[in-house]
């Protein structure tokens, strides 16, 4: 079977199968979608993978939090032999699709009917690893420019074989950074800003957007999360809110508690940043994210896209389209559920 495999939010298949399917018919790549909800993954069988990985960088899809091409499906497998049936899938591959991988994952989905497979992973993994390097197929030691080999357990005896473009795939297992919440932190909503910046940005666009000094507004500040990481980054931040902030956020220096409302308020002069997740209907978030873009009241921004339980794709589409409408300029819009996110999308737009 030729597909892609992508790793997503347990409960959100079907707004993955939904992009994927849309996606892939505008790249022209014709296709159809395997999925069942809360299995946490989604399959994507068509006749020519890499040409659709391709046209479909990971960074594009935003209810995928890993993209993988899918190598071989091997059902029923022995359970005292499994390291033979792969091997064996592996080296039937056709010429051009053999490879020597850099690294090799074993994960599972990010589901609760497949987490007790965790052990059986890690095990696993550790029990293959000698027997690839013996073949040919595994380099000695890590190196991450070369393709990543992927299986994931679906259950003991089914197993996904799936490779992955390191420059073009999420760098962490699952497609999950493992970010802890330090102890001050305001709140938990700070490790989805995070995960923004790592996962919406570049690190050399991290490099270059986010530096020392910058000015930025974080409308719906408090308590203080996405304030407390820009000002870990050296910003200075405006933080509008009629809520409190947490003391020690203010103590940093960098920041300005403004009481007012973050739909109103507008800056005097062009910052270099605006940030917000305030909870509000996600078109008029959109609206007013647009309305930022055009007004030239900041040049880079990351916000928050609250979603509907029903029709969650086609709410997403319509919200991206119109905020872009309302920007009125080119821009580089990306878009991603992230891990730390819920019923949301988290966005990335600067100037193109």
């Amino acid at each position: 079977m030729n597909g892609l495999l992508c790793y997503c939010r347990p409960g959100f298949e079907p707004e993955l199968a939904g992009e994927l399917t849309e996606r892939a018919a505008q790249a022209g790549v014709p296709g159809y979608a395997r999925a069942q909800r809360n299995e946490a993954h989604v399959l994507f069988v068509c006749e020519d993978p890499a040409v659709l990985s391709a046209r479909l960088p990971w960074r594009s899809l935003i209810f995928a939090r890993q993209k993988l091409v899918l190598l071989a499906e091997l059902r029923g497998i022995d359970p005292r032999d499994r390291i033979a049936p792969v091997l064996a899938a592996l080296t039937a591959l056709p010429p051009e699709q053999r490879v020597r991988y850099g690294e090799l994952w074993v994960e599972h989905p990010d589901s609760d009917a497949a987490k007790p497979l965790a052990g059986l992973a890690r095990s696993f993994g550790n029990a293959l690893r000698p027997a690839l390097r013996k073949a040919g197929l595994l380099t000695d030691k890590p190196q991450g420019r070369l393709p990543r080999l992927h299986l994931c357990f679906l259950d003991g005896d089914h197993v996904l074989l799936a490779q992955a473009d390191p420059a073009d795939s999420a760098p962490w297992p699952l497609g999950i950074p493992r970010l802890k919440l330090l102890p001050d932190a305001p709140s938990r909503s700070a490790l989805k800003l995070e995960e923004a910046l790592m996962t919406l940005l570049t690190p050399e666009e991290r490099e270059r957007l986010l530096r020392p000094g910058m000015r930025a507004a974080d409308l719906g500040a408090a308590p203080g999360g996405w304030t407390w990481v820009l000002t870990r980054e050296h910003l200075h931040v405006t933080s509008v809110d009629n809520g409190p902030l947490r003391t020690h956020v203010l103590d940093t220096g960098l920041v300005e508690h403004l009481r007012a409302d973050g739909f109103r308020w507008k800056p005097e002069k062009p910052l270099d940043w605006m940030v917000c997740d305030m909870v509000e209907q996600p078109r008029r978030v959109a609206e007013r994210m647009g309305e930022w873009i055009a007004q030239g009241w900041c040049r880079h921004a990351i916000f928050n896209l609250k979603l509907p339980m029903k029709k969650r794709w086609d709410e997403t589409r319509l919200c991206l389209d119109l905020f872009q409408e309302r920007a009125g300029r080119p821009l580089l819009i990306r878009a991603k559920q992230l891990y730390h996110d819920r019923e949301e999308i988290t966005v990335f737009a600067s100037p193109a």
